[in-house]
């Protein structure tokens, strides 16, 4: 048990075994679900030898660990004596808006099989380049079983779904992998010869022909091999359904009947509704992103480049991963996500300046291990160890990222398979009929160019180093303030608010909310530095030296205190949750004024960015604003 300790550690600053609701991994993460993050001791984690930093996003609450975390994550569920799906059907406290909860079921669903998919992507990858080389020969029995080592999983990529998509629901695993059985059995592909019976919608692009019925209703027979949305919304639908014949089911007959029962329904179900709408869905998704990409794929490229360091960050990829997943199952080929190939690239030529430039001993032993790991895609120790802590680093990589975007839009470079990441990535890009091609060759050199644009950036324009040894560079962890919400109510985002002062950003970045109760408390453990004599608005700055100004209602400086009562006076120390005015929503509504309440970070050009933490509804003391820098 190497990381016994570590483990023991982990599972104490989550909050306890008690506080975990489940827990999976992804390639660098382990992504915990928490009953309340509130008692996680989150700066201990972050100090932990092993925890490379502690992020918080789409309901998760995300332990940063590095490439060992599988070994990590196995040692947590030893230690704690608990399975992943452990509680999965209990509740968080934590409020989640709808895409957090897309993002914490794509990443619950796909990240268990990411590692296994990109170890048989590679493989079928490295298959192509041995017979494009010439040093394997097609149809050969090495080409056959290798190709079939590669190829098998994403065939029947629906049973693996099937799987862990019946988990995160909450239901049975392996109802989920026999439901994904029958939609890629065999038998199906002889049911479709001969005359059809009839043909639905002929003439519309869904036209359909019908060879069987089901109690006289047509079946849409449709290939599921490969396929993504489908098996995945079966799942989410099967696990409702076993829930609900569990209820009247008797315990002794439960093993067996209630698959059974589940199965009879949902297969059907599946054939006849479910599965044809997640075809077409996908189909209709397929288009749009090629639409997307066909408008400009330079343009897509410079932004979808430029920006995923930071969507890694923060786990929001997920989105997008199953797009690029349905992509290649539904078309063949994925050009969207193929958009931020050179983003590792781009990451590690900045961490080699930094290791050849740094005076830095410790700085520059730590550089070593973080590019080796980056070189093949996994680049969250040089993000959050490196590049992140020294501020203009990370910056440069996301402009080498967005060059290397440009070029791989222009050359219209397709991924054929879900696979390995960074080096290993090239071979899933390699055409398996042309072998490599225009668009293969300008993923070449789109990812060197990222490379050089990351070095030379950050070697001409530096970093703050210190040369002065018993200095240490903090390196383990990412300078990441939080900002509560004062205010309960709805979430706006700044630009909605109909002030230009404040939704042109004039005053700084942030957040705004529609107060559904006349009361405000301090965002932050900190000093009152403001009172406004009349009361509408207030000044803090917090202990970590963030600057946050609450602002009650739009031009309502003009009521002069009227309908405002104030609690703190400046120079008051606060803690959060503290009251710090009260106001009446109704009057100050009937005055005909907006109850609009901008928060904002007045120093915001101190940091890297400034970002929302939560959407919807919120309630006060909950995350509402993440500071980056």
């Amino acid at each position: 048990m190497k990381y016994e300790q570590l483990a023991k550690d982990i599972i104490d600053g989550v909050g306890g075994k008690d506080n975990i609701i489940n827990v999976v991994h992804c390639i660098t993460r382990l992504r915990f679900r928490l009953k309340d993050e509130e008692i996680a001791k989150t700066e201990e984690l972050k100090n932990l030898k092993g925890v490379i930093t502690v992020m918080k996003a789409g309901g998760q609450y995300q332990v940063v660990i590095g490439n060992h975390v599988a070994d990590v994550f196995k040692a947590v569920l030893e230690v704690g004596g608990i399975s992943s799906t452990h509680g999965n059907e209990e509740k968080s406290k934590q409020k989640v808006g709808l895409f957090g909860a897309l993002v914490d079921t794509l990443s619950g669903v796909f990240a268990p099989i990411l590692g296994i998919l990109a170890a048989t992507g590679l493989i079928r990858g490295l298959v192509s380049l041995l017979v494009s080389l010439g040093i394997v020969t097609s149809g050969t029995g090495v080409h056959q079983l290798l190709n079939i080592a590669g190829d098998g999983m994403f065939q029947m990529l629906p049973m693996f779904l099937g799987y862990s998509a019946m988990k995160k629901f909450g239901g049975t695993p392996f109802i989920g992998m026999a439901l994904a059985a029958a939609l890629v059995h065999p038998s199906l592909a002889g049911m479709t010869a001969g005359e059809p019976l009839y043909t639905l919608f002929a003439g519309t692009v869904i036209e359909s022909p019908i060879y069987v019925t089901f109690l006289g209703i047509p079946v849409i027979l449709m290939s599921y091999y490969s396929t993504v949305i489908p098996i995945v919304l079966a799942s989410y639908v099967a696990s409702k359904i076993e829930s609900a014949v569990r209820k009247f089911i008797p315990d002794v007959v439960k093993t067996f009947l209630v698959p059974a029962a589940t199965l009879i329904v949902i297969v059907p179900l599946t054939f006849i509704v479910i599965g044809p709408i997640a075809t077409w869905t996908a189909e209709l998704i397929g288009a749009v992103t090629v639409a997307i990409f066909g408008l400009s794929p330079v343009i897509t490229g410079a932004l979808l480049g430029g920006f995923w360091q930071i969507l890694v960050m923060f786990g929001v990829h997920w989105a997008l991963v199953p797009v690029s997943w349905n992509n290649i199952a539904s078309m063949g080929y994925d050009q969207l996500l193929n958009l931020t190939f050179a983003a590792s690239f781009a990451q590690i030529g900045a961490v080699l300046a930094i290791m050849l430039k740094t005076k830095n001993k410790e700085l520059k032993a730590l550089s070593a291990p973080a590019f080796i790991s980056g070189i093949f895609g996994i680049t969250e120790p040089a993000i959050y160890g490196i590049t992140l802590p020294l501020k203009k680093p990370f910056i440069m990589s996301c402009i080498g990222s967005a060059i290397g975007g440009i070029i791989i839009g222009f050359a219209g470079t397709k991924t054929f398979m879900p696979g390995g990441l960074g080096l290993f990535g090239l071979a899933t890009r390699l055409d398996p009929v042309n072998g490599p091609d225009f668009a293969f060759w300008g993923l070449v050199i789109a990812i060197t160019i990222a490379f050089a644009v990351g070095f030379g950036l950050t070697y001409i324009f530096g970093f703050e180093d210190s040369q002065q040894e018993g200095i240490k560079i903090e390196t383990e962890k990412t300078d990441h303030k939080e900002v509560f919400s004062p205010i309960k109510g709805q979430v706006l985002e700044l630009r909605e608010v109909s002030d230009e002062v404040f939704s042109g950003g004039h005053m700084g970045k942030g957040i705004a909310i529609l107060p559904d109760e006349g009361r405000a408390v301090s965002p932050v453990n900190g000093t009152v530095v403001t009172v406004f004599k009349t009361k509408h608005a207030i000044g803090l700055v917090a202990e970590d030296g963030t600057e946050v100004l609450i602002h009650i209602g739009l031009d309502t400086v003009q009521l002069e205190g009227k309908y405002f009562k104030s609690y703190v006076t400046e120079g008051q120390a606060v803690k959060v949750g503290d009251l710090l005015v009260e106001f009446d929503i109704q009057k100050i509504e009937e005055a005909g004024y907006n109850m609009v309440t901008p928060i904002i970070i007045t120093n915001t050009k101190e940091y890297l960015d400034v970002l929302e933490s939560t959407t919807g509804s919120v309630n006060p003391k909950e995350r509402l604003l993440t500071i980056i820098g």
